[in-house]
């Protein structure tokens, strides 16, 4: 095992706040997953990433064209974030390192050692378990204490 340890989040957020490009492995097209809400929010206003969405299936996602592969974007991306199964991370850190990535993010609840081990041993920067939308919403104010900016302080209604 290498010597990674995780970034502190400091680290994390000076990580994104000098990427410009954001490669989401696994989007999907259905808005009930996650990849689809995460992309939707890199795809809003409240970022400046350029988004590539990367699924073997290809077509079209919120508009954006989808890339078969890593292999097959236009440039090499600052950020690799990852929807895919455990079992499945080192094969796409392998991938990131090939493409020329910065950094290999796994999404929340996705670790792998051996995916570590492949892109911190590469020298990309790498984040695990964590989610690349909640982290970006943390850091610029986008974020209540509960997970979320709902604007609702309370469930329960007012006396009047």
């Amino acid at each position: 095992m290498s010597d990674w340890t995780p970034p502190t989040a400091t680290e994390r957020r000076d990580l994104l706040r000098r990427s410009r490009t954001v490669a989401v492995v696994g989007a999907s097209s259905n808005p009930a997953r996650a990849a689809y809400f995460v992309l939707s929010y890199l795809r809003s206003s409240s970022t400046d990433f350029e988004v590539w969405p990367v699924n073997p299936k290809g077509g079209e996602i919120l508009g954006l064209p989808v890339f078969a592969s890593l292999a097959d974007l236009p440039a090499p991306p600052d950020v690799v974030d990852v929807f895919r199964r455990p079992a499945d991370l080192p094969e796409v850190a392998e991938e990131a390192v090939a493409a020329g990535a910065g950094a290999f993010w796994a999404q929340l609840g996705l670790h792998s050692d051996e995916a570590v081990d492949i892109a911190h041993g590469a020298g990309l920067d790498v984040v695990t378990n964590r989610c690349l939308k909640i982290e970006h919403a943390r850091f610029n104010g986008g974020l209540h204490l509960a997970g979320f900016d709902t604007g609702v302080i309370s469930s329960k209604k007012t006396r009047g």
